[in-house]
């Protein structure tokens, strides 16, 4: 309990003390997290099609075999748990922005193809991931 006089950042130290084995999880997820994305962000960059950015969703649910569905909701799911563990990371320890997009990436949402081509179209990021299709000889992508 805090007192009327007590300075807040005394109060959030006790909050800490008292918490400690929780900190100590969300330190492990962010470190899983940021080992995860370092590994699987190169997979993932790689494995897109090249038309990733071109071809409608329509199309892309057409090619989709029976069990869609449930992927999509499995992946919806993780994606729902990655934004809220990378809100909780902005105020504790972790990589709480890189954990927020990885789980944007993850979920579906109206919008979502025109934002991830706007910043696909950015001249960093273009760059970078045509460097990671590269290096594996996959084509880079199209984002016309």
């Amino acid at each position: 309990m805090t007192r009327p006089n007590e300075p807040w950042w005394q109060a959030a130290w006790q909050w800490l003390q008292g918490n400690t084995a929780l900190l100590g999880w969300l330190l492990v997820l962010g470190v899983v997290s940021l080992v995860l994305t370092v590994l699987l962000l190169p997979l993932v960059v790689v494995r897109l099609p090249a038309d990733y950015f071109v071809i409608g969703g329509d199309e892309r649910r057409a090619r989709r075999g029976p069990l869609a569905w449930l992927w999509r909701l499995v992946k919806n799911l993780l994606g729902a748990v990655f934004v809220l563990a990378g809100i909780a990371m902005l105020v504790l320890p972790g990589q709480g922005v890189l954990t927020i997009l990885i789980g944007l990436m993850l979920l579906d949402f109206p919008g979502k193809k025109a934002l991830e081509r706007r910043l696909a179209r950015r001249p960093a990021i273009r760059g970078f991931l045509d460097r990671l299709r590269a290096r594996r000889g996959v084509p880079p992508l199209q984002l016309d």
